[in-house]
């Protein structure tokens, strides 16, 4: 007798697993950023106060002071320095910069460039720390009174910071930070006015110390919001950052922000060389005449032409374009930046 035989039909699937979901971004408030920046701006507007009916001449000229190495240690060092890389400096510069920066207390400079490469790279998208199309409050201050975005993490571990992290000043800054940035920002400037010229604790700690914090951050802060949302656009019209003179002389020549997202690794940040509107540039040329700073990236006048004239405001180029499908370099060294631009750009003050 043949064996029983059992016949049974195989149906083969190929079964393809769902792409995972997003959850949906709610935005979750920081409460204790909330009520420091709370204290931060009445503390600061008492300081406007004591400045002009208590303070001695020499602790408002020292504020003044303060918050200019504050606002070189921003723009000069973690900006054009150590973010776009436009300039070179030498081990001198850079100690001097990484004090000044830690003295502006607006985190260690690698943070500060992570976040800014990230800006330059996803501007007005929600991998932008502080998207300009999400209203000029969060751009200005709310990005830093909630969690970041998940596309801000997501995309952040894929800039590119090796550089940064080869580099033994920075490192050394970001490493100790915690210990140096209360001893620079708040310690250091509220002692100089009590000890030098007899000021009062008072009119020290909220003239020197937090009035000047505060401008200094809100300095910073307009270029993020105002920068993005006012002025003209003659270099790329299909993008937010617009000329903002303005700002410009507030935050030392980072205002012209058309031109500077258009070609973000020019040293000027700008097209003008006038220093009365780019002090930042006026220190650096100083630093590279005494041979600190050196190779000095500029773009060249015909270059910056061709593109007033290819995608400015009196081009015909298309009015707007979607942010979510564009990558930008965030400045010299970049992996997309296009190789024209390695080959156009010239260098200024070359290390011998």
């Amino acid at each position: 007798m043949a064996p029983n035989v059992v016949t049974s039909t195989l149906t083969c699937e190929t079964t393809i697993p769902n792409p995972p979901v997003k959850k949906p971004y709610k935005r979750s408030i920081v409460w204790r950023n909330v009520l420091l920046f709370i204290y931060l701006h009445i503390a600061a507007l008492y300081g406007l106060y004591l400045m002009f009916f208590s303070a001695k001449l020499a602790t408002v000229a020292f504020a003044i002071l303060a918050y200019q190495v504050a606002a070189l240690g921003i723009t000069a060092g973690a900006h054009r320095l150590w973010s776009h890389r436009s300039y070179k400096a030498k081990y001198p510069l850079q100690i001097l910069l990484a004090f000044f920066n830690t003295v502006s207390f607006q985190n260690s400079i690698y943070e500060w460039a992570r976040d800014h490469r990230l800006h330059h790279k996803y501007s007005e998208t929600n991998a932008d720390p502080h998207n300009a199309t999400r209203g000029f409050f969060f751009s200005h201050i709310g990005w830093l009174l909630c969690r970041k975005h998940p596309d801000v993490m997501e995309k952040g571990k894929g800039i590119d910071m090796s550089d940064l992290k080869e580099n033994p000043v920075v490192m050394f800054q970001h490493r100790h930070y915690l210990k140096l940035m209360p001893l620079c920002c708040f310690i250091i400037p509220t002692m100089i006015p009590m000890y030098f010229w007899g000021e009062s604790f008072v009119n020290s700690w909220f003239v020197a110390t937090m009035f000047r914090y505060c401008f200094s951050l809100n300095m910073t802060w307009l270029v993020n919001s105002a920068a993005h949302m006012w002025g003209n656009r003659p270099y790329d019209k299909n993008i937010n950052p617009a000329e903002n003179f303005v700002v410009a002389i507030g935050a030392s020549g980072e205002g012209w922000h058309n031109y500077h997202h258009v070609f973000p690794w020019d040293y000027k940040a700008a097209e003008l060389g006038d220093y009365k509107m780019n002090f930042t540039t006026a220190f650096i040329d100083f630093m590279a005449r005494i041979g600190q700073a050196y190779d000095c990236k500029i773009v060249p006048d015909s270059v910056v032409r061709s593109r007033m004239q290819r995608t400015g405001m009196m081009s015909a180029a298309p009015v707007k374009k979607n942010p979510e499908e564009e990558v930008h370099p965030w400045g010299w060294g970049d992996e997309t930046i296009p190789e024209e631009d390695t080959k156009i750009a010239e260098t200024m003050y070359k290390k011998e």
